[in-house]
């Protein structure tokens, strides 16, 4: 029984972290990518490039279309390492963007500060795709496409991934101008180093190595309170050669803080050592998730 009421609420979680992301990215792309024309990758910028040439489409319509394109060759190309979630999250971007353009309808930039949009731009996408990739999603779109190069050509998924954006980011010299172009480019070189420290971030936990007197009312807390368990391990100082424990025991952010005041507050004496982590692998911690 409770071990299905948290498999629930890990669904429930996953799912409201699903459609956070997604409307962090929508927003994103709204609000500062389509009104400036900054093509920085993806099926958005491929619909800004189709909006330019074909102006009847609008850029909510070209997106939902390529996105529902290539999720279908998803589908029959990829099977069933294509997930569910991606194909949820890559329509609900594409349906969202086109309630924004019937309720909120944009006549140009929101501010004349093209460089501070460009990084609303990409960070806000940037957040929401580390959230999406943090619950094994992503938005579809030119993932699918780079996922479909890797099985045809044998290019690395983040290879063809660079290249295909590139190419869209670059093409906006040709069908705008330079400076948008040069922009684009930028956002996209800044959206690649903001997703992996966004992930990071995200994935980031503490590594406890407590060296301490009082092992017992420690490991009640990490155990009942914490929900996580640790190892401990038999230790004796060089100095006066005073047995002790060492427990080691990895928390997650919002938990290091209070395993660490309540040690000090348990044993003043102890000696604790704190790293940051974001590789762990094994049972608890299944996905790099809490």
């Amino acid at each position: 029984m409770t071990q299905k009421l948290e498999g629930g609420k890990a669904k429930l979680k996953d799912f409201a972290l699903l459609n956070l992301g997604t409307l962090i990215l929508t927003i994103g792309v709204y609000f500062f990518k389509f009104p400036n024309h900054f093509t920085t990758g993806g099926v958005s910028g491929i619909s800004i490039i189709l909006h330019a040439l074909i102006p009847g489409v609008s850029m909510g319509d070209a997106n939902l279309v390529l996105n529902l394109f290539l999720l279908l060759l998803g589908w029959i190309f990829l099977g069933s390492s294509f997930g569910l979630k991606t194909a949820y999250s890559s329509v609900m971007y594409s349906l969202l963007t086109i309630v924004f353009e019937r309720v909120l309808p944009l006549d140009g930039p929101l501010t004349d500060q093209p460089f501070v949009e460009l990084l609303f731009a990409v960070g806000l996408p940037a957040v929401g795709s580390a959230i999406l990739f943090s619950v094994n999603a992503s938005s579809g779109g030119t993932d699918i496409l780079a996922m479909l190069l890797r099985k045809w050509v044998s290019v690395e998924i983040g290879t063809a991934l660079v290249l295909s954006d590139f190419v869209v980011a670059a093409s906006a010299c040709v069908v705008y101008d330079i400076r948008t172009g040069l922009f684009s480019m930028l956002g996209l070189i800044i959206k690649a180093l903001l997703v992996n420290q966004v992930m990071d971030n995200l994935h980031s936990y503490k590594i406890f190595q407590i060296v301490t007197s009082c092992p017992d009312r420690i490991c009640e807390y990490i155990m009942k309170t914490l929900n996580h368990s640790a190892t401990i391990l038999d230790g004796e100082g060089s100095y006066r050669h005073k047995h002790c424990k060492v427990l080691i025991t990895v928390v997650n952010r919002s938990q290091a803080l209070r395993l660490q005041q309540f040690v000090r507050a348990e044993d003043p004496e102890s000696f604790i050592t704190i790293t940051t982590t974001s590789q762990i692998i094994g049972k608890g911690f299944l996905g790099m998730s809490e």
